[in-house]
């Protein structure tokens, strides 16, 4: 039980920085400005450990590099501290190997949940606040994830369906992400 409390929240906070620092490749590679509640709060998550790594791995283009290998580092790290504590309790010594790997899907599966995140915060706020700073960015950032669902699925009755259908879309890719993320710890 302690394993698993211990595991929950690492995962919490390995998703928090992990997610910040992607969705801050993300706004930069949309060209969405960080002045907004969303812009800082992005900062405030990532800036500890994507400022050091830029002075080793600067900007190149629209890629933020820093902030992609500063996911991948975080994930990593998670996963190492999970098979030391699973190491020091339980005596299992085998996966290290995967750790890598495992952490990828790590980093996958935390930009499939911000994605999800961020359509429901943009269909809430789409029924809510049209009209605020926070959905200007929110909008912009779901536009280019549902731009190919609307060319596919046609309005039903004047309603946009394309949020439901991206969300259907992404939960299914989480649970293959999962399944190919479980099956790599059991071979």
């Amino acid at each position: 039980m302690l394993y698993q409390i211990f595991s929950f929240v690492l995962d919490v906070a390995a998703g928090l920085v992990c997610g910040a620092c992607l969705l801050r490749i993300y706004m930069q590679s949309q060209r969405i400005a960080f002045a907004n509640p969303v812009g800082r709060l992005v900062f405030a998550f990532s800036d500890w450990l994507v400022l050091p790594l830029r002075r080793m791995v600067p900007l190149s283009g629209r890629w933020d590099w820093a902030s992609l290998l500063a996911a991948a580092l975080v994930e990593l790290a998670q996963y190492v501290l999970l098979w030391l504590l699973l190491w020091l309790w339980q005596g299992v010594n085998a996966g290290l190997q995967w750790l890598p790997m495992l952490a990828l899907f790590g980093m996958a599966r935390v930009a499939v949940s911000g994605a999800i995140g961020l359509l429901i915060v943009f269909t809430v706020l789409s029924w809510v606040q049209t009209y605020s700073p926070m959905f200007d960015v929110v909008a912009r950032l779901c536009e280019p994830l549902l731009r190919p669902v609307r060319r596919v699925v046609p309005l039903v009755g004047g309603v946009d369906l394309s949020p439901l259908v991206l969300l259907m879309l992404l939960q299914i890719a989480m649970m293959v992400l999962g399944h190919l993320q479980a099956a790599l710890l059991f071979r």
